[in-house]
């Protein structure tokens, strides 16, 4: 699949999962803040995307999960360099590079955009490893 293909089937299911208007669905929007997606809706997002792509999504290869709850990870509500480095080894498909530059626990759910998951979906088609 082309990345123009994937990303016109990641935009459709994202029309469906959110009920947003395609033309709201760019490459550059914010799964939360650009789309309203809630963390209830990040398992609907996962979901459709293992029928989509016909592959299975491990808990915390998409979107981290309990990195929050480590307090090496995470301290007086930032990231430590520690965590950081993990976050990055788990999920390769992330761009942390702004984030790095202030790294509040806060700032974690604008990582995931739409080009995010095309990302994630290009890895996993091509076989690459996604996560630890």
């Amino acid at each position: 699949m082309t990345r123009d293909e994937i990303f016109n089937k990641v935009r459709a299911l994202l029309v469906d999962a959110l009920g947003v208007d395609e033309d709201e669905v760019t490459s550059a929007s914010i799964l939360t803040k650009d789309l309203g997606a809630e963390s209830i809706d990040f398992l609907d997002i996962t979901f459709k995307l293992e029928q989509a792509f016909g592959f299975k999504i491990p808990q915390g290869e998409l979107f981290p999960d309990s990195a929050a709850r480590d307090p090496k990870y995470v301290q007086d509500g930032r990231i430590t360099a520690e965590g950081l480095g993990e976050l990055k080894k788990r999920l390769p498909h992330v761009d942390f590079s702004q984030f790095e530059k202030d790294p509040q626990l806060t700032k974690v759910a604008s990582l995931f955009t739409v080009d995010t998951l095309v990302r994630y979906v290009e890895r996993k088609l091509n076989k690459q490893p996604v996560g630890a």
